[in-house]
């Protein structure tokens, strides 16, 4: 199940004393990748997010914003089939945002896969495939 189930939680969940890097590798020890792997496919994930510069940080060395993104990089480190989302976007300018959502987008086009997201941003919702308003 930990390989096909990705979590974005709207608090990020990261480990202080652990660096960015070492965050976003996680998932991939449990999945039992071996090191060498783990460390280049984190790296991978960063740069997508735009945050390799950052591979050396720890957590409390980020802004709210970054800290969101290294939390997705995390979230899709073993590229599960389906992705829950709690306020992906919450914490990102406009600019991140974007580039989150563009993201997701890609997944779900390249890869068919599933993205549950609980957003409040209404231009967030209305660019969704379908959207369940509570």
């Amino acid at each position: 199940m930990r390989r096909r189930i990705g979590f974005v939680f709207q608090d990020f969940n990261l480990l202080e004393g652990v660096t960015v890097v070492d965050n976003v590798a996680l998932p991939l020890i449990y999945a039992r990748v071996p090191a060498s792997e783990r460390r280049s496919r984190a790296l991978a994930r960063l740069d997508q997010m735009g945050l390799s510069h950052k591979a050396k940080n720890y957590p409390n060395q980020l802004s709210g914003g970054q800290k969101q993104r290294v939390a997705i990089a995390r979230a899709l480190i073993n590229e599960p089939g389906i992705l829950f989302c709690d306020e992906p976007t919450g914490n990102l300018d406009s600019a991140n945002s974007r580039l989150v959502f563009d993201i997701f987008t890609k997944l779900k086009n390249e890869r068919k896969q599933t993205i549950v997201m609980v957003t409040h941003d209404q231009d967030l919702s209305g660019k969704t495939d379908r959207s369940i308003h509570i």
